[in-house]
């Protein structure tokens, strides 16, 4: 597996890390920070980058969000560019663009990286609201022929 890792992670790494820098130095006017081992590009535009930032390779570029949770986040993609090099691009798309469930953002640590849990939507049982007798009566969805057709519908 090191030699793997060593053939073809790593140089991928190295490889995304450069275009990175390369991206980013210049849109932070070459304010670039290091963070252990990470290296952060703040002040970006909005366009440069996904999200509320993005790791690639060892460069985290981002507009402003660098609190200390943030970076051990994005601390730990660094780790995942180094362990799977360019093949971490396809394995995170592969992965589901939805944070809550995308393996690599779950291992990175969902609640560092700003990411909340959405609250589970209730259905009421009954249409009193489930039994609450102040709740309001949920609204029911027409029925077909009371809906007005579609635009282009015949």
């Amino acid at each position: 597996m090191r030699i793997v890792r060593a053939v073809f992670a790593l140089p991928g790494y190295w490889l995304a890390t450069a275009l990175a820098l390369v991206w980013g130095a210049p849109l932070a006017r070459f304010r670039v920070a290091r963070h252990g081992d990470l290296l952060v590009c703040a002040g970006l535009p909005r366009w440069a980058f996904g999200r509320g930032g993005t790791t690639i390779g060892a460069v985290y570029l981002t507009r402003g969000t660098v609190s200390e949770a943030v970076l051990r986040h994005e601390a730990v993609h660094r780790q995942q560019w180094r362990r799977y090099g360019l093949a971490f691009i396809v394995l995170y798309f592969a992965a589901g663009l939805d944070p809550l469930r995308n393996r690599f953002e779950i291992e990175a640590g969902l609640e560092d990286g700003g990411y909340r849990r959405r609250a589970a939507t209730v259905i009421p049982t009954t249409a009193a609201g489930a039994g609450a007798p102040d709740a309001p009566a949920p609204t029911a969805r027409p029925a077909r022929e009371d809906r007005p057709p579609r635009p282009g519908a015949r």
